[in-house]
């Protein structure tokens, strides 16, 4: 795709950004104290590449930090597709082979009292890094070639105003879904099908604003539901609410209206719904998200389209660095609308996972299991040999056997 040679020159940018902050790092933290070297086992419920400033305790000076993260993945198919295509996926969709999912090297300042300005920076590269942000029915966005290797690009400002706030600009992580678009984020090595058919990231502005310490209001505009898609000029309206229920529970609401098609007209705006709540303790955390999406179709006979899906995943700590999670998933796409065929797919995933961290680094290795069932008109997954030339039979369950591999460095 793109301009010949870009793919390979981004990659070998960001492959050397990360090996050179992560060989740096000896040097830099070599003299930090072991205490100071101890890092979470479970992952930020949202994503650790954006982090909400702190207003109440902001830093006493601006900090920046740097990060980044080699993932690479083999995916076993048992169904042994000729194209290696595990299909209508958009991350981790090369199977039977070794891949580099993602390469990536960050830097960002937090915004603060002490220092209001912040930012996000982020280039990437790989597997992962090709289909995401796209849309089924859409064209692409102009420049998606190489727009599509930015992985945050943002500036944000704390404004002196109540407790604190915060606006941000640019392409930054979205607020819709509970997963990331990045495997080390997540308590799963592939992602559900309602993180694949809903924005990991949104190019637009955001203002965050938190009443207190268990209520932060968020309101957004964006250029399109998918961020590389370009269906008409009109952008799409949002907000979220998040409320600590109690010390362990979190409750989000995340509303998005505007329009997905050509036809921008009020009544075919699409209506999408993403709730997610989160219960989490020292060792076990367990979630469950429901989305729902809706929009008129400017067709013949304007037909509704409905998406509708579920995650319940379960992550435990076992002991030290190993962990467990088990997630079942449902997905049901009535008008073929977000996958591109109408289907219904039932998932379920379990991942075993060993995180060893050393000074500033990280290693994650995960042995995961995971088994889909597609049915409907145009659902399946390809299966063995072409059956006639660039066609590949369809089967209506896959297996996977998943092999995943991430090293990453972050300086906080």
């Amino acid at each position: 795709m793109g301009v010949p040679g870009l793919e390979r020159g981004l990659f070998w940018v960001v492959v050397v950004a990360a090996w050179w902050m992560i060989s740096h790092s000896a040097i830099v933290f070599a003299d930090e104290t072991a205490s100071s070297k101890v890092s979470s086992a479970v992952p930020d419920a949202a994503t650790s590449l954006q982090q909400e400033p702190d207003a109440a305790n902001p830093s006493p000076t601006a900090k920046w930090q740097y990060n980044g993260f080699l993932d690479v993945g083999y995916l076993l198919d048992f169904n042994h597709p000729a194209n290696h295509l595990f299909r209508e996926r958009s991350t981790t969709f090369k199977v039977d082979e070794l891949d580099l999912n993602m390469a990536l090297a960050g830097v960002k300042k937090l915004a603060s009292e002490n220092s209001r300005w912040g930012m996000e920076l982020a280039v990437q590269a790989g597997k992962d890094s090709e289909n995401f942000g796209f849309s089924a029915t859409a064209p692409h966005v102009s420049g998606s070639d190489w727009l599509r290797h930015f992985g945050l690009a943002d500036v944000s400002y704390l404004a002196p105003v109540g407790k604190g706030l915060t606006l941000q600009a640019g392409l930054f992580n979205s607020f819709i879904g509970y997963d990331s678009l990045y495997a080390k984020d997540n308590f799963a090595y592939t992602r559900p099908w309602g993180g694949d058919y809903t924005p990991y990231l949104m190019f637009g502005v955001n203002t965050r604003y938190s009443f207190s310490k268990k209520i932060t209001v968020t309101a957004f505009v964006i250029n399109d539901y998918d961020h590389l898609a370009d269906p008409n000029s009109v952008p799409s309206f949002g907000g979220q609410f998040a409320y600590l229920l109690t010390e362990h529970v979190t409750f989000k609401e995340t509303l998005l209206y505007g329009p997905h098609q050509s036809n921008t007209a009020l009544e075919f705006w699409r209506f999408f719904s993403d709730t997610i709540t989160e219960w989490k303790r020292d060792r076990l955390t367990i979630a469950f998200e429901y989305q729902v999406g809706t929009e008129k179709l400017g067709t013949p006979g304007n037909p509704r389209a409905l998406w509708v899906s579920a995650q319940l995943p379960f992550h435990k700590i076992v002991h030290g660095p190993w962990s467990v999670t088990a997630r079942p998933e449902v997905a049901w796409d009535r008008n073929g609308r977000w996958t591109g065929s109408v289907q219904l797919i039932k998932a379920a995933t379990g991942t075993l996972e060993y995180k060893l961290s050393y000074r500033k680094t990280t290693t994650i290795t995960r042995l995961e299991y995971r088994l889909d069932d597609s049915r409907g008109k145009g659902g399946g997954f390809f299966r063995g040999a072409e059956v006639s030339p660039g066609v590949i039979a369809l089967t209506p369950t896959q297996h996977l056997l998943i092999f995943g591999l991430i090293f990453g460095f972050d300086s906080q």
